[in-house]
């Protein structure tokens, strides 16, 4: 067995009948100690089910906050609270329209590992997937 440091340095091909393709090289993006620290905050910044739960709404299209506390069935400054952690990650953007603020997820991605997220949950758990 290799170590990690061992595994970033070399370049390894799996044992013939083994693994899939061509030699892979450990880590698989690069190693650079800042996008894993920034990825770990990305993941933090998800690491509550309202704020997860917000990430899914939002998949669907831009929201207010009103829309959003009706859908969680959540006070309001719960929801705000949540809304800013997600903002401040740059997970959100938002707009103001008169007295109202619109929600969209800053990009695809966000939507992405969320959906990845839960349909893992659901195949493990054996239910089903959409």
């Amino acid at each position: 067995m290799h170590s990690m440091a061992e595994r970033g340095t070399a370049a390894e091909a799996a044992p013939e009948g083994q693994g899939s393709g061509p030699a892979r090289r450990w880590p698989r993006h690069g190693g650079e100690p800042s996008r894993f620290a920034a990825a770990a905050d990305l993941l933090k910044a998800l690491a509550s089910p309202h704020r997860v739960a917000i990430v899914d709404l939002l998949a669907a299209g831009p929201l207010r906050v009103h829309e959003i506390v009706e859908a969680l069935g959540v006070d309001q400054p719960l929801v705000s609270q949540h809304l800013r952690v997600l903002r401040d990650a740059d997970l959100l953007t938002s707009e103001r329209h008169g007295k109202e603020v619109v929600y969209s997820l800053a990009d695809e991605h966000i939507a992405h590992i969320v959906g990845d997220a839960i349909t893992h949950v659901a195949e493990v758990a054996g239910g089903e997937s959409s």
